[in-house]
């Protein structure tokens, strides 16, 4: 995706006892709709409870409520050999973790190192830390860092970062560098993964080569490798993305020096591995290959017959961008098949190094705004190409979305413009392809006995009411002084509200009592982190009357 300087870049309800058993902690949860009655349960060990309702001028119902114990049965801790720990390599389509069992990135694009903030964007709204503990809640695994060679200039100054009232005060003084080393550390305690993505050559624009007249190829690979050898030993940082969205005059396989891509990759992805061999090899595609063209860096037709070769093994990994109407036309927008015909268009441009087994492939880049009913559909069926986590585990396709930001100008973000509210349709598309979170590095989040305590609360936001239904965003938040590795939340509607569905999380409906579990990529939740899920709900004819 084309990235620009900020602003905008492209791209009677009671509370029931609390439980745990195998693992699983449950909490109660109030919810801010009429009529509701508040009891405490027999046998709850503790709890405490408030609610609300109140009627904004915008119409909306808004009410939070809590309700923690501690609690009294099962054994705390982390599932045992979690995937995703030490360094990873490849193995036919598959990424393998250091004990050899199969991972999958499904991650988030968080741009702005590469624009002339020199910072990811969004410091100016939220601390740093919080909006990667969001990251996490919402079950993404993985971050993609866009950066630019400006930030390894010694006169690049990181702007527009708020610290007042607390937020980012340990980037205070920092670099462009330093920052990135501080993301890095705090999302790797968090269980997420990163990818350095090599953006622009500068914060100007994109290149279609991976050299310019003032950012010469050697400059490239010199700041590729400082970065290689910057995290060195800390597996967090699982691969370098080696250029942006390489596009015409770049050729694949043509033998051409200075405009051959593959052989580039081949000269970076060396020099990378000659100071941190441990790293994966992000290699993007072109635009046009032997007259087919296709999305900026979304051609890999030629991999097969010319694949990139590294002096490591097992460490090449595809990458493929993908994009919808909002961001351009491309013919099979326009087949009569559509969507139908999309599968075949995907095998033919990337999709086959999957299917063929020769290498895994990661979507680095797919996004739009969803506006246009074409979109809609163009990602209803790239996330089912993709593969679902529940049917395939980790042999899937492996993804990161553009993009976590709201200031991509023709795809818009998972964030909304205020930087805090998640827009849960576009999120909701991801809920099947996402996965779970990798083990951490960091340290209190661990589980075990020694009196270790697991316990949560659930706190719940009316986000939209349109009198006949609602919908809700729910966060679950871990109270105890152990990780957890799943949970519930429960409740019960003194009238006939039925859920009409829910997202990252399932859910059981008996009658008025409502049980909501976690969904596969967001059990998992370290000390004083969050999971979070939403529902949509058809409500009773009673609330209805005036």
């Amino acid at each position: 995706m084309s990235s620009g300087p900020a602003p905008p870049e492209r791209k009677q309800r009671h509370v029931p006892q609390l439980e745990k058993s195998a693992g699983v902690v449950a909490a109660a949860l109030l919810l801010p709709l009429a009529g509701v009655q508040v009891a405490q349960a027999a046998g709850t060990a503790s709890t405490a409870s408030t609610a609300g309702v109140t009627r904004t001028a915008a119409g909306t119902t808004g009410a939070t409520a809590t309700t923690a114990t501690t609690a009294t049965t099962g054994t705390p801790g982390t599932p045992a050999a979690v995937p995703g720990a030490g360094y990873w390599h490849t193995s036919g389509r598959r990424i393998l973790d250091a004990a050899g069992q199969p991972v999958r990135i499904a991650g988030i694009n968080w741009f702005g190192f590469e624009t002339a903030n020199y910072v990811v964007h969004g410091l100016w709204s939220r601390d740093y830390k919080s909006m990667i503990d969001q990251m996490k809640s919402l079950g993404y695994n993985t971050i993609r860092l866009p950066y630019s060679d400006d930030i390894f200039k010694s006169g690049t100054v990181p702007n527009s970062i708020d610290f007042s009232n607390g937020k980012n005060t340990d980037l205070q003084g920092l670099n462009s560098l330093q920052i990135m080393d501080k993301l890095v550390a705090y999302a790797g305690q968090d269980g997420l993964k990163v990818i350095l993505d090599r953006h622009r050559p500068d914060a100007s624009a994109q290149s279609a080569l991976w050299y310019t007249a003032a950012v010469p190829e050697s400059t490239w690979i010199a700041n590729l490798r400082a970065l290689a050898t910057r995290y060195a030993g800390q597996s967090t940082v699982i691969g370098i993305d080696l250029h942006n969205e390489p596009h015409d005059p770049a050729c694949w396989g043509c033998g051409d020096v200075a405009t051959d891509w593959r052989l580039a990759a081949q000269r970076a992805g060396n020099a990378v591995l000659s100071v941190n061999p441990d790293l994966l090899i992000f290699v993007e595609g072109v635009q046009t290959y032997n007259g087919v063209s296709g999305w900026w860096g979304g051609n890999l037709m030629g991999a097969g017959q010319y694949p990139v070769q590294l002096t490591v093994p097992n460490r090449v990994v595809y990458s493929a961008h993908d994009y919808a109407t909002s961001v351009a036309q491309q013919p099979w927008f326009s087949d009569p098949t559509f969507p139908a015909n999309m599968p075949g268009v995907w095998d033919k441009y990337w999709g086959y190094l999957f299917q063929q087994n020769i290498a895994p492939v990661w979507v680095g880049e797919f996004g739009t705004t969803l506006a246009s009913t074409v979109d809609q559909k163009w990602l209803t069926a790239l996330v089912s190409y993709l593969r679902p986590t529940s049917t395939y585990g980790a042999d899937s396709f492996s993804w990161t979305f553009w993009s976590w930001n709201p200031d991509s100008g023709d795809t818009g973000g998972i964030l909304k413009d205020d930087w805090q509210t998640v827009d849960t349709v576009k999120d909701g598309y991801l809920a099947s392809i996402k996965a779970p979170a990798f083990p951490g590095t960091g340290t209190g989040t661990g589980g075990g006995g020694g009196g270790s305590t697991a316990a949560c609360t659930a706190t719940y936001t009316t986000t939209s009411d349109w009198g006949t239904g609602f919908n809700a965003s729910v966060t679950v938040t871990n109270t105890g002084t152990s990780a957890l590795k799943s949970w519930q939340v429960k409740w019960s509607w003194a009238a006939a509200q039925q859920i009409t569905n829910m997202w990252n999380a399932t859910y059981t409906q008996t009658g008025t009592s409502v049980t909501a579990t976690n969904a596969d990529h967001n059990g998992a939740v370290g000390v004083g982190s969050t999971a979070s899920f939403g529902f949509g709900a058809h409500l009773a004819a009673e609330r209805h009357r005036r």
